[in-house]
């Protein structure tokens, strides 16, 4: 005979790891935030990559080559984070468009050195998305959540603070 569902009994396919359901919906929500912030600055640094000239061609085309490979980087984690939560991670332009605080990078490649700025805007914006999530991680004892963030804020801000450094006179 089956067992009934109680208010006690499990749910076979369920999660259960100690963070209640609208917690980890909060925070995923949060996370999905962080994810499109992340894939639209990767986006915006590949082009600058792609599309940078000038007298700083060389150092700014390595710089930008090693931080768009971060964030590549950076982008399975933050999903299977959000998957570990039992959500759904988008992964579609629209989903990123609407999701994201990171402007879609210009249409027409600007100047080397507003390409800096605007990478350093987007490096303390996706900064700010990740330590908006900490709350919400804090408040649920979510550690592998708070972990990630962590991490990122510590490369987003580094980051920003490097490409800051190349418009100081």
């Amino acid at each position: 005979m089956a067992k009934k569902k109680g208010a006690g009994a499990p749910n076979p396919v369920g999660i259960h790891i100690g963070i209640g359901e609208k917690d980890r919906a909060a925070i995923a929500g949060g996370l999905s935030r962080l994810l499109a912030d992340t894939y639209t600055l990767y986006l915006t640094t590949h082009n600058f990559h792609w599309n940078v000239t000038g007298p700083m061609f060389n150092t700014l085309h390595t710089m930008f080559m090693a931080q768009y490979t971060e964030l590549w980087n950076a982008v399975d984690p933050i999903a299977e984070r959000i998957r570990s939560l039992g959500h759904a991670a988008p992964g579609s332009y629209a989903q990123f468009g609407k999701l994201a605080s990171v402007p879609d990078a210009p249409v027409t490649p600007p100047k080397a050195l507003a390409m800096v700025k605007i990478l350093v805007d987007g490096h303390e914006a996706v900064a700010r998305t990740a330590r908006s999530i900490f709350p919400l991680a804090d408040k649920a004892g979510d550690e592998p959540t708070a972990d990630l963030l962590t991490q990122r804020l510590t490369v987003h801000e580094q980051a920003a603070w490097m490409l800051r450094s190349l418009l100081e006179e």
